[in-house]
């Protein structure tokens, strides 16, 4: 009886230690992307003239331009969210309407604005109920729908690379930044203890398997190459292909349209060397994607920084260039936020016609 008693006591203790912990992880999954925003916010208000800005934005901005940039963030949500839907049907999930697997991407974009990656969760969470689904394969799909998106970055960066070499050039020799950051990269050092790093994780997955910790990463890791795998073989395939193709290209043209918008990025479009503008478009896109890695509330702070780097390199004034990152940033999310409430109505409609 006493040991019943003493077993019961230790699984209370261990459940709340558990939950302790859960709610540790919750509170700073919030915390730090608002504390990474704040800190970029305000090292960005030390170096620039909110007055000069202001009247950049007062007058010198064609906000005419911001409709088109408006259009295809809705766009590109929705060829998203058809794509996903691809990759479900290839998983055994019954199809969806177009409006659900737009609706499923609206809400995630809009969710992410306050919590960086809830919107992953949610976005898994909505198909499971509404298609009784197992919980397992949907992730399974969304973590591959998210390795697309890696190779696509990777891809990118390698054109970037070649095509837009003497900017990138330029930002390693002109900034501090970049100086640091190609330090870092030609350090021995940093490539060997990535190596050690590496193998002393992989001998360790291998004698602790069964451990809960390396279950948990071997299961996602196995849910990521299943769902990525079952690309190349799933009925649809080069539409995927197409519409992941559609996809950034929405996302490029919602940075290039934006230089329409001002005199000084106009120039960049009119000037020789820039292939109509497409060489600083392409930088500023991929500096400004690599940036969303960072946790951020919707990329506020780090996606306007590197844009903002991208810009300069290009002959853009800082100021300048931090009026163009913030219209940029605004748009797009001011669209997400319209999103998400006409999500949460359309949720709140189609479940009252279900009931």
């Amino acid at each position: 009886m006493g040991s019943n008693n003493t077993e019961s006591k230790i699984q209370a203790t261990s459940g709340d230690g558990s939950k302790r912990k859960d709610v540790i992880e919750k509170i700073l999954k919030i915390i730090i992307p608002i504390g990474v925003s704040a800190a970029m916010i305000i090292w960005m208000s030390h170096k620039l003239d909110f007055h000069k800005i202001w009247s950049i934005l007062s007058h010198d901005c064609n906000y005419w331009w911001l409709l088109p940039v408006m259009i295809l963030t809705m766009l590109s949500y929705s060829i998203r969210g058809i794509r996903w839907g691809y990759q479900l049907r290839a998983a055994g999930i019954p199809r969806m309407s177009v409006a659900s697997e737009s609706v499923s991407i609206f809400s995630a974009y809009a969710i992410n604005l306050l919590v960086p990656y809830l919107g992953e969760a949610w976005r898994c969470v909505y198909v499971v109920r509404r298609e009784k689904a197992k919980l397992s394969t949907v992730v399974g799909t969304d973590l591959a729908d998210r390795s697309s998106d890696f190779v696509m970055i990777v891809i990118l960066l390698g054109l970037a690379l070649v095509v837009a070499h003497p900017a990138l050039t330029q930002f390693f020799d002109k900034y501090q930044f970049g100086r640091d950051i190609e330090g870092i990269l030609s350090r021995w050092e940093l490539w060997t203890g990535l190596a050690a790093a590496a193998a002393i994780f992989i001998i360790c997955d291998i004698k602790y398997k069964n451990s809960k910790f390396f279950k948990g990463i071997n299961l996602s890791i196995s849910r990521m190459w299943q769902g990525f795998k079952v690309i190349f073989t799933m009925e649809g395939r080069w539409t995927y292909l197409f519409l992941t193709i559609a996809i950034w290209v929405c996302y490029f043209l919602k940075i290039y349209l934006v230089f329409f918008a001002f005199p000084f990025t106009r120039e960049l479009i009119t000037h020789p060397g820039y292939a109509y503008g497409l060489l600083p478009g392409l930088v500023a896109f991929v500096f400004g994607s690599f940036s969303m890695a960072i946790p951020s509330n919707g990329g506020l702070g780090p996606w306007n920084i590197a844009v903002m780097y991208a810009m300069m390199l290009y002959g853009v004034g800082h100021t300048d260039a931090a009026a163009f990152s913030i219209v940029a940033w605004s748009t797009q999310t001011f669209m997400t936020i319209l999103l998400g409430i006409y999500s949460m109505i359309y949720i709140a409609a189609t479940k009252k016609r279900s009931a």
